[in-house]
């Protein structure tokens, strides 16, 4: 009984040694990766803050709001929504934070009578709101691990035109953002009417006050009819990069905990084949002491034997593997 129990759990810490290795493996790619994902999202902020800039230099020349991407409509009657997760799980609670606060809008904005249209980046959010017979608009996979610019503006295209038609009236976009390694969290902004020019300049980073100065041709509407597009996707860009450095973070967080837990129970595993190896021993030395005094034997000769029936020193019977 005591030999089948040893192993068992002899079994058992091997699977676990082998789970660690991978866990271990998943968590130093997932730290190689966050930190390539940074490098990204620092060499994609130069081109948001000179796109800023431009439209700060509008601003500051008095250009108006007529362009239909800065139109804010009197009543919503279809809200879209733009999900971003992953393709992947063994990432913590990343996918199901950034679902669950979508579901809880979408779900707020069908209690007030409105319509809602999904657009899904990520396998995750697809296979959720597909099983649960959500209707979905638009979905993406292959883009959320590695995040390019054609990626982002294939998605914005489709949205933008949606909303230019007025098939939307507004578009929420849902997904964490990066703030350091160990803090990332789930935010929804309004993705669509962009903010008034005058707000884009107010929070943007450029340098407006020599720009100011230029003159821009053909004219300032016509720069503003051809740069809010690529402020859109400007923007998607930003939050897939986002995204995708926080689903590493998260992942790497994830993995580091299923190690440090295979670590523990492979102590206590160890622990409990001692147990078992050392209650087998006992077992086997009463059988031995009790079969010699059943037959009249000396209990010091059967102590003499007792070392020979061991191939090693009796104490490694009990030493951690």
């Amino acid at each position: 009984m005591a030999g089948g129990q040893e192993r068992a759990l002899r079994r058992r810490i091997a699977s676990v040694q082998s789970t660690k290795k991978i866990t271990r493996a998943m968590e130093l790619i997932a730290t190689t990766r966050v930190a390539r994902a940074r490098v990204r999202a620092n060499a994609a902020r130069p081109y948001a803050e000179k796109i800023t800039g431009v439209i700060e230099n509008l601003a500051a020349g008095g250009v108006g709001a007529d362009n239909p991407l800065l139109a804010t409509r009197d009543e919503i009657h279809k809200v879209g929504f733009v999900v971003i997760t992953s393709d992947r799980g063994l990432a913590g609670a990343y996918n199901s934070a950034v679902i669950r606060t979508a579901e809880r809008e979408l779900m707020a904005r069908r209690a007030e009578g409105q319509d809602y249209s999904l657009t899904l980046i990520g396998r995750k959010a697809i296979d959720y709101f597909r099983f649960r017979h959500y209707d979905i608009a638009a979905s993406y996979t292959g883009i959320s691990d590695t995040p390019r610019y054609d990626d982002a503006r294939e998605v914005a295209v489709g949205v933008r035109r949606a909303f230019e038609a007025g098939e939307l009236d507004e578009v929420l976009l849902v997904y964490q953002e990066f703030v350091s390694l160990g803090t990332q969290r789930v935010v929804m902004r309004r993705f669509l009417p962009l903010e008034s020019v005058e707000v884009i300049a107010v929070a943007g980073e450029g340098d407006a006050d020599v720009a100011a100065l230029a003159e821009l041709e053909p004219s300032p509407e016509a720069v503003l009819d051809s740069l809010l597009p690529r402020y859109v996707e400007s923007r998607l860009f930003s939050a897939l990069l986002d995204a995708a450095a926080s689903e590493h973070a998260n992942r790497q967080r994830a993995m580091k905990a299923a190690t440090d837990n295979a670590e523990e129970l492979m102590t206590k595993l160890s622990r409990a084949m001692n147990r078992a190896r050392q209650d087998a021993i006992t077992t086997e030395i009463m059988e031995i002491v009790g079969g010699a005094e059943a037959l009249g034997g000396d209990i010091a000769d059967v102590a003499e034997v007792l070392p020979t029936l061991f191939s090693t020193d009796p104490t490694d019977q009990f030493a951690t593997p």
